[in-house]
Protein backbone atom coordinates (compact mmCIF):
# COMPACT_ATOMS: atom_id res chain seq x y z
CA UNK A 1 0.00 0.00 0.00
CA UNK A 2 3.27 2.33 0.14
CA UNK A 3 1.95 3.58 3.30
CA UNK A 4 5.62 5.37 3.50
CA UNK A 5 4.92 7.25 0.79
CA UNK A 6 1.23 8.68 2.24
CA UNK A 7 2.68 9.89 5.25
CA UNK A 8 5.83 11.29 3.86
CA UNK A 9 3.41 13.14 0.53
CA UNK A 10 1.08 14.79 3.46
CA UNK A 11 4.23 15.59 6.12
CA UNK A 12 5.84 17.23 3.26
CA UNK A 13 2.65 19.06 1.20
CA UNK A 14 1.61 19.74 5.46
CA UNK A 15 4.98 21.38 6.26
CA UNK A 16 5.05 23.25 2.60
CA UNK A 17 1.71 25.13 3.32
CA UNK A 18 2.32 25.51 6.72
CA UNK A 19 5.42 27.44 6.30
CA UNK A 20 3.85 29.51 3.73
CA UNK A 21 1.27 30.89 6.30
CA UNK A 22 2.81 30.47 9.48
CA UNK A 23 3.91 34.07 9.27
CA UNK A 24 0.67 35.68 8.47
CA UNK A 25 -1.21 35.37 12.82
CA UNK A 26 1.82 37.61 13.70
CA UNK A 27 1.63 39.78 10.56
CA UNK A 28 -2.32 40.63 12.00
CA UNK A 29 -1.05 41.62 15.39
CA UNK A 30 -1.05 37.80 17.50
CA UNK A 31 2.72 38.00 18.90
CA UNK A 32 5.06 35.49 17.45
CA UNK A 33 5.98 34.12 20.83
CA UNK A 34 1.75 33.73 21.39
CA UNK A 35 1.84 31.87 17.75
CA UNK A 36 4.97 29.33 19.33
CA UNK A 37 2.13 28.55 22.44
CA UNK A 38 -0.31 28.09 20.11
CA UNK A 39 1.67 25.56 18.11
CA UNK A 40 3.18 23.80 21.74
CA UNK A 41 -1.05 23.15 22.32
CA UNK A 42 -1.50 21.59 18.69
CA UNK A 43 1.43 19.13 19.48
CA UNK A 44 -0.65 17.44 22.06
CA UNK A 45 -3.73 15.86 19.92
CA UNK A 46 -0.86 14.03 17.52
CA UNK A 47 1.18 13.22 20.70
CA UNK A 48 -1.96 11.40 22.24
CA UNK A 49 -2.71 9.43 18.85
CA UNK A 50 0.90 8.37 18.76
CA UNK A 51 0.78 7.00 22.09
CA UNK A 52 -2.65 5.32 21.84
CA UNK A 53 -1.26 3.49 18.37
CA UNK A 54 1.04 1.81 20.82
CA UNK A 55 -1.30 0.97 23.83
CA UNK A 56 0.30 3.74 25.55
CA UNK A 57 3.87 2.60 25.82
CA UNK A 58 5.97 5.22 27.16
CA UNK A 59 9.22 4.56 27.96
CA UNK A 60 10.15 6.80 31.02
CA UNK A 61 13.52 5.57 32.10
CA UNK A 62 16.63 7.97 32.59
CA UNK A 63 17.66 7.55 29.35
CA UNK A 64 14.95 8.13 27.34
CA UNK A 65 13.68 10.95 29.44
CA UNK A 66 16.64 12.54 29.15
CA UNK A 67 17.46 11.80 24.95
CA UNK A 68 13.52 12.82 24.52
CA UNK A 69 14.25 16.16 26.51
CA UNK A 70 17.08 17.00 24.35
CA UNK A 71 15.20 16.29 21.25
CA UNK A 72 12.63 18.27 22.35
CA UNK A 73 13.98 21.05 23.61
CA UNK A 74 15.81 21.71 20.71
CA UNK A 75 13.08 21.57 18.30
CA UNK A 76 11.47 23.82 20.81
CA UNK A 77 13.75 26.32 20.94
CA UNK A 78 14.44 25.94 17.06
CA UNK A 79 11.14 26.76 16.72
CA UNK A 80 10.61 29.98 19.08
CA UNK A 81 13.33 31.12 16.46
CA UNK A 82 11.40 30.36 13.84
CA UNK A 83 8.69 32.32 14.30
CA UNK A 84 10.51 35.41 15.18
CA UNK A 85 12.26 35.16 12.18
CA UNK A 86 9.38 34.42 9.60
CA UNK A 87 7.54 37.84 11.57
CA UNK A 88 10.74 39.98 10.81
CA UNK A 89 12.18 37.81 7.29
CA UNK A 90 10.98 36.44 4.29
CA UNK A 91 9.59 32.87 4.25
CA UNK A 92 10.43 31.95 0.86
CA UNK A 93 14.35 32.76 1.95
CA UNK A 94 13.63 31.26 5.91
CA UNK A 95 13.00 27.75 4.65
CA UNK A 96 15.51 26.93 2.28
CA UNK A 97 17.82 27.83 4.98
CA UNK A 98 16.76 25.70 7.73
CA UNK A 99 16.55 22.88 5.30
CA UNK A 100 20.35 23.17 5.30
CA UNK A 101 20.37 21.34 8.84
CA UNK A 102 21.83 17.87 7.88
CA UNK A 103 24.89 20.19 7.81
CA UNK A 104 24.99 20.17 11.02
CA UNK A 105 23.59 16.61 11.98
CA UNK A 106 26.27 14.86 9.30
CA UNK A 107 29.13 16.88 11.10
CA UNK A 108 28.53 15.87 14.46
CA UNK A 109 27.64 12.04 13.24
CA UNK A 110 31.36 12.16 11.66
CA UNK A 111 32.78 13.34 14.62
CA UNK A 112 31.02 11.42 17.25
CA UNK A 113 29.63 8.71 15.61
CA UNK A 114 32.29 8.29 13.33
CA UNK A 115 30.11 7.97 10.40
CA UNK A 116 31.46 8.95 6.73
CA UNK A 117 29.10 10.54 3.93
CA UNK A 118 29.98 10.26 0.44
CA UNK A 119 30.63 12.16 -2.40
CA UNK A 120 27.05 13.63 -2.84
CA UNK A 121 27.54 14.68 0.89
CA UNK A 122 30.31 16.37 0.51
CA UNK A 123 29.05 18.69 -2.35
CA UNK A 124 25.66 18.90 -0.60
CA UNK A 125 27.79 21.05 1.93
CA UNK A 126 30.23 22.87 -0.08
CA UNK A 127 26.76 23.73 -2.08
CA UNK A 128 25.15 24.65 1.30
CA UNK A 129 27.74 27.04 2.20
CA UNK A 130 27.42 28.89 -1.03
CA UNK A 131 23.73 29.32 -1.27
CA UNK A 132 23.92 31.05 2.24
CA UNK A 133 25.71 34.37 1.50
CA UNK A 134 23.29 33.98 -1.79
CA UNK A 135 19.92 34.21 -0.30
CA UNK A 136 20.95 37.03 2.33
CA UNK A 137 22.60 39.11 -0.67
CA UNK A 138 21.54 43.26 -0.38
CA UNK A 139 23.08 44.11 -3.40
CA UNK A 140 24.97 46.39 -0.69
CA UNK A 141 22.90 48.09 1.27
CA UNK A 142 22.75 47.76 5.23
CA UNK A 143 19.78 46.01 6.28
CA UNK A 144 20.25 45.16 10.04
CA UNK A 145 16.56 43.66 10.16
CA UNK A 146 17.94 41.02 7.42
CA UNK A 147 20.80 40.42 9.14
CA UNK A 148 19.06 39.98 12.66
CA UNK A 149 16.25 36.93 10.59
CA UNK A 150 19.18 35.28 8.65
CA UNK A 151 21.48 34.82 11.93
CA UNK A 152 17.76 33.61 13.86
CA UNK A 153 17.37 31.15 10.71
CA UNK A 154 21.26 30.31 10.89
CA UNK A 155 20.26 29.26 14.84
CA UNK A 156 17.17 27.42 13.95
CA UNK A 157 19.29 25.28 11.32
CA UNK A 158 22.12 24.55 13.74
CA UNK A 159 19.19 23.83 16.81
CA UNK A 160 17.34 21.38 14.32
CA UNK A 161 20.77 19.86 13.30
CA UNK A 162 21.58 19.07 16.40
CA UNK A 163 18.28 17.64 16.94
CA UNK A 164 18.08 15.51 14.22
CA UNK A 165 21.74 14.27 15.95
CA UNK A 166 20.09 13.42 19.33
CA UNK A 167 17.13 11.85 17.21
CA UNK A 168 19.63 9.18 15.47
CA UNK A 169 21.04 8.32 19.13
CA UNK A 170 17.54 7.56 20.34
CA UNK A 171 16.31 6.11 17.99
CA UNK A 172 18.83 2.99 18.94
CA UNK A 173 16.88 2.28 22.14
CA UNK A 174 13.27 4.39 22.01
CA UNK A 175 10.68 4.29 20.18
CA UNK A 176 9.32 7.01 17.71
CA UNK A 177 6.23 7.70 19.96
CA UNK A 178 7.84 8.64 22.95
CA UNK A 179 10.66 10.69 21.34
CA UNK A 180 7.62 12.36 19.87
CA UNK A 181 6.21 12.07 23.35
CA UNK A 182 8.86 14.46 24.94
CA UNK A 183 9.13 16.97 22.21
CA UNK A 184 5.52 17.66 22.80
CA UNK A 185 6.23 18.04 26.63
CA UNK A 186 9.12 19.96 26.13
CA UNK A 187 7.42 22.50 23.85
CA UNK A 188 4.97 22.97 26.39
CA UNK A 189 7.75 23.69 29.53
CA UNK A 190 8.51 26.47 27.32
CA UNK A 191 5.20 28.18 26.75
CA UNK A 192 6.05 29.96 30.30
CA UNK A 193 8.62 31.65 28.95
CA UNK A 194 7.30 32.32 25.50
CA UNK A 195 4.73 33.90 27.73
CA UNK A 196 6.64 36.20 29.68
CA UNK A 197 8.71 37.47 26.20
CA UNK A 198 5.36 39.05 24.74
CA UNK A 199 4.47 42.65 25.31
CA UNK A 200 1.04 42.30 26.45
CA UNK A 201 1.48 46.42 26.73
CA UNK A 202 0.48 46.11 22.83
CA UNK A 203 -2.92 45.67 21.13
CA UNK A 204 -2.84 41.89 20.75
CA UNK A 205 -5.65 40.37 17.92
CA UNK A 206 -7.58 37.55 19.25
CA UNK A 207 -9.62 37.57 16.44
CA UNK A 208 -10.46 34.36 13.80
CA UNK A 209 -7.48 35.87 11.91
CA UNK A 210 -4.71 35.78 15.53
CA UNK A 211 -5.04 32.66 17.24
CA UNK A 212 -7.42 30.79 15.70
CA UNK A 213 -5.47 30.97 11.83
CA UNK A 214 -2.11 30.62 13.60
CA UNK A 215 -3.93 27.25 15.45
CA UNK A 216 -4.93 26.20 11.99
CA UNK A 217 -1.71 26.63 10.20
CA UNK A 218 0.32 25.21 13.69
CA UNK A 219 -1.64 21.84 13.75
CA UNK A 220 -0.53 21.06 10.10
CA UNK A 221 3.15 21.64 11.09
CA UNK A 222 1.90 19.20 14.41
CA UNK A 223 0.34 16.80 11.95
CA UNK A 224 3.33 16.74 9.51
CA UNK A 225 6.14 15.92 12.22
CA UNK A 226 3.71 13.24 13.30
CA UNK A 227 3.81 11.53 9.16
CA UNK A 228 7.32 12.16 9.22
CA UNK A 229 7.60 9.60 12.39
CA UNK A 230 5.71 6.82 10.48
CA UNK A 231 6.83 7.75 6.80
CA UNK A 232 10.73 6.85 8.31
CA UNK A 233 8.92 3.54 10.25
CA UNK A 234 7.59 2.23 7.23
CA UNK A 235 9.99 3.53 4.26
CA UNK A 236 13.00 4.11 3.29
CA UNK A 237 15.07 6.91 4.74
CA UNK A 238 17.31 7.74 1.51
CA UNK A 239 13.53 8.10 0.33
CA UNK A 240 11.92 9.94 2.69
CA UNK A 241 14.46 12.83 3.67
CA UNK A 242 15.06 14.06 -0.19
CA UNK A 243 10.91 14.20 -0.30
CA UNK A 244 10.45 16.03 3.12
CA UNK A 245 13.80 17.87 3.78
CA UNK A 246 14.03 19.61 0.03
CA UNK A 247 10.24 19.38 -1.15
CA UNK A 248 8.56 21.10 1.93
CA UNK A 249 11.18 24.37 1.65
CA UNK A 250 10.39 24.29 -2.16
CA UNK A 251 6.97 24.37 -1.53
CA UNK A 252 6.97 27.09 1.10
CA UNK A 253 8.84 29.23 -1.55
CA UNK A 254 6.64 28.70 -4.28
CA UNK A 255 3.43 29.20 -2.17
CA UNK A 256 4.92 32.48 -0.74
CA UNK A 257 5.78 34.09 -3.94
CA UNK A 258 2.33 33.45 -5.36
CA UNK A 259 0.55 34.51 -2.35
CA UNK A 260 2.87 37.53 -1.91
CA UNK A 261 3.79 37.91 -5.96
CA UNK A 262 7.48 38.56 -5.25
CA UNK A 263 9.74 37.68 -8.16
CA UNK A 264 12.83 37.18 -6.44
CA UNK A 265 16.46 39.03 -7.97
CA UNK A 266 18.34 36.60 -10.00
CA UNK A 267 20.96 36.24 -7.39
CA UNK A 268 18.33 35.08 -4.62
CA UNK A 269 16.86 32.83 -6.92
CA UNK A 270 19.97 31.30 -7.55
CA UNK A 271 20.34 30.48 -3.63
CA UNK A 272 17.39 29.36 -3.74
CA UNK A 273 18.25 26.84 -6.30
CA UNK A 274 21.38 25.90 -4.83
CA UNK A 275 19.87 25.50 -1.57
CA UNK A 276 17.41 22.55 -2.77
CA UNK A 277 19.65 20.92 -4.63
CA UNK A 278 22.13 20.99 -1.33
CA UNK A 279 19.27 19.73 0.71
CA UNK A 280 19.21 17.46 -2.07
CA UNK A 281 22.28 15.74 -2.16
CA UNK A 282 22.45 15.91 1.39
CA UNK A 283 19.26 13.39 2.18
CA UNK A 284 19.94 11.26 -0.38
CA UNK A 285 23.27 10.35 0.35
CA UNK A 286 23.49 7.88 3.23
CA UNK A 287 26.24 7.86 5.88
CA UNK A 288 28.22 4.74 6.19
CA UNK A 289 29.69 3.73 9.34
CA UNK A 290 33.70 4.06 9.70
CA UNK A 291 35.28 0.44 9.55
Amino acid sequence: MKLWLIYALVATVFWGIWGAFAGLPAENGFPETLVYCVWALTMIPPAIVALKLVNWDLQYDKKSILYGSIVGLLGSGGQMLLFHAINIGPTYLIFPIISLSPVVTIIMSYVFLKERTGWLGMIGIVLALCSLPLLNYTAGESDEEGFVWFILALLVLVAWGFQAYFMKLSNKTMHAESIFFYMMVAGILLIPISIVMTDFTQPVNWGLNGPYLAAGTQILNSIGALCLVYAFRYGKAMVVSPLTNAGAPLLTSIISMIVLAIVPGTIKAVGIAIAVIAALLLAIEPEEKMD
